[in-house]
């Protein structure tokens, strides 16, 4: 055998060396994967209909059932219901929502109902954690597109961090409540279905909450992100006092957390519309239209009894406080697009708001 043949035996064999060698990217992650799964849970509740999904995805924080998602309109029934990794389901309530940090804490069961003993992420250890760096491997489940029911396992994505930054997202025109740190991922995470899903290192260790779906509104692109487990706001309260929270004090405290109240510095001086909604007799009633005004902005725009609003110009309202909320950053002779709900589908009205009206003085006695 001459130098030449040696030279390219030697060759030939580094190659199939290599080749035969594992890389990285054919790592095996089914091991974390079952052990992540367990900790998992699929929401069904509101929505359903056109442009409005009714699941979500969620994850256990205590072995006795209370769970961690975002805070989304699928919360807004009385029909909540949770199916876990072995394919039982339970009813499930919510516990607590602090929107300034766009999440929520729910609770599997009832009064009559009880759970124990559930696999969960310990979120105390998880928030002692420092942020990863960018570069960092990372593994995301959810359930997104609804592709996992009852015993299904959730659907994993893998990446990488790419940064770690302040979100700049965007409803609508309003900016999203949540303007603190998020891990970017390189891996289009943010699906339907996929918000409240957890974002983990590829050993299974709990980083942060999959977000809603949002565009970056410097570059008007989507982003895929995750809110940091250990993610900590201070914000500036309606007193004029600043008050601090993070997820870890929403775990907790449980029942006993109340959230925050900003101080709405941008709110608008007021407008009228001729929507009266229904009475508000629990913390979550649906915006749903009881009458409209003869004459009034409403009537114009040929709203009805019955009808349920959806979106404005955008931005999910999910109860009559958000409802109240939202209108109140806008101004007289303004015009707003309402999606609303009539027969079960969503239809776009165009209304223009007035100033209000003037409060009748009240009759002498």
């Amino acid at each position: 055998m001459n130098t030449r043949q040696s030279l390219a035996l030697a060759a030939l064999c580094l190659l199939t060396a290599v080749a035969l060698t594992p890389t990285k990217a054919e790592e095996s992650f089914a091991h974390t994967c079952d052990h992540v799964n367990p900790k998992l849970v699929k929401l069904f509740g509101a929505g359903g209909f056109r442009g409005l999904q009714s699941y979500g995805t969620g994850i256990l924080v205590s072995p006795d059932g209370y769970i961690l998602t975002v805070n989304s309109h699928i919360l807004n029934t009385q029909d909540l219901r949770v199916h876990m990794a072995d394919g039982t389901h339970y009813p499930a309530k919510v516990v607590a929502i602090e929107p300034e940090l766009d999440v929520a804490l729910l609770k599997i069961g009832d009064n009559k109902l009880k759970v124990e003993d559930l696999p969960y992420f310990d979120v105390v250890e998880a928030a002692k954690r420092p942020p990863v760096e960018p570069g960092t491997g990372v593994l995301a489940f959810s359930n997104q597109f609804q592709i996992a029911t009852r015993d299904e396992p959730m659907s994993v994505q893998h990446g990488v961090i790419a940064a770690y930054s302040k979100l700049y997202g965007r409803i609508g025109i309003f900016e999203a409540t949540y303007k603190g740190d998020v891990y970017v991922v390189d891996a289009i995470t943010n699906n339907p279905g996929a918000a409240g899903g957890a974002l983990t290192t590829r050993k299974g260790e709990l980083l942060g909450l999959i977000g809603k779906e949002l565009r970056n509104e410097l570059t008007n692109t989507w982003i895929n992100y995750a809110i940091p487990i250990n993610a900590r706001i201070t914000v500036t309260q309606a007193d004029g006092k600043e008050a601090t929270v993070s997820i870890l004090d929403i775990v907790e405290k449980k029942e006993q957390y109340k959230p925050l109240t900003p101080n709405k510095k941008n709110e608008g001086p007021g407008v009228y519309t001729g929507i009266i909604l229904v009475a508000d007799p629990v913390e979550r009633t649906p915006p749903y239209i009881e009458d409209v005004v003869p004459g009034s902005p409403a009537d114009k725009a040929k709203l009805r009894p019955d009808d349920l609003i959806v979106y404005i110009d955008g931005v999910l309202v999910g109860d009559i406080h958000t409802f109240h909320e939202v209108l109140s950053r806008y101004h007289p002779n303004q015009t707003v697009k309402l999606e609303i709900q009539r027969d079960r589908k969503l239809q776009t009205v165009t209304l223009t708001l007035e100033k209000p009206k003037p409060k009748k003085p009240a009759a002498k006695k």
